[in-house]
């Protein structure tokens, strides 16, 4: 297993490759549907005014994800009434469902890591090339043993989107992963699914 540390810089990216192992070590925050939407709305496509602390939290968070990672998750976190924040589960989420924005959100932050379950779509892929950058997929149903690699909660934003839809900021240590999107254009998504495919039409006769 490959260890990396994060912020990960160009030419690592480079050097992965789909099927590689790798174990993050450094800050990554989370952040899924409602933060992708609040992203794209307020300060991409600016359809809407920023309010509140938008333009403070978007400061914080810039320098997070420039050559940083992004974690599709929506945790488990104790202490929230204490504000001692700890993570109790952190299994990822599925990624397809930001793929509407995935790609435009990885080039305005010039993000290097994308972590979740189940791949994304020809966009995403296009953007880890260009960028670079490279999807990780973690295991799902592991979301206990995930949240081991948690060493600390550093912060979260967002909280009134909800636990699950904040943008939770954490310190991981050897946090598992596989490259399952490089940034070479390999997707192990999709020839996993062409191949099956073609054995499904093998099957059947077709």
């Amino acid at each position: 297993m490959r260890e990396i540390t994060i912020p990960i810089d160009d030419e690592t990216i480079r050097s992965l490759k789909a099927g590689d192992t790798v174990a993050l070590t450094g800050v990554m925050m989370t952040g899924r549907d409602a933060v992708h939407k609040w992203l794209m709305d307020t300060f991409i496509n600016k359809t809407r005014q920023p309010q509140g602390d938008d333009l403070e939290v978007y400061e914080a968070i810039k320098k997070i994800l420039d050559h940083g990672v992004l974690y599709h998750c929506g945790p488990v976190v104790s202490g929230i009434e204490t504000g001692d924040y700890k993570f109790v589960a952190a299994g990822p989420t599925t990624s397809i469902r930001e793929e509407p924005y995935e790609a435009t959100v990885i080039k305005h932050f010039n993000i290097k890591g994308v972590i979740g379950k189940g791949g994304m779509g020809p966009n995403t892929l296009k953007a880890c090339q260009e960028t670079p950058a490279v999807y990780f997929h973690a295991v799902g149903g592991a979301a206990s043993l995930i949240a081991q690699s948690v060493q600390r909660v550093l912060g979260v934003y967002k909280l009134e989107f909800g636990v699950p839809e904040a943008m939770w900021v954490i310190e991981v240590k050897a946090f598992p992963v596989i490259v399952t999107m490089d940034s070479h254009g390999n997707s192990l998504h999709k020839s996993v699914l062409e191949s099956s495919q073609a054995r499904y039409r093998e099957l059947i006769g077709a």
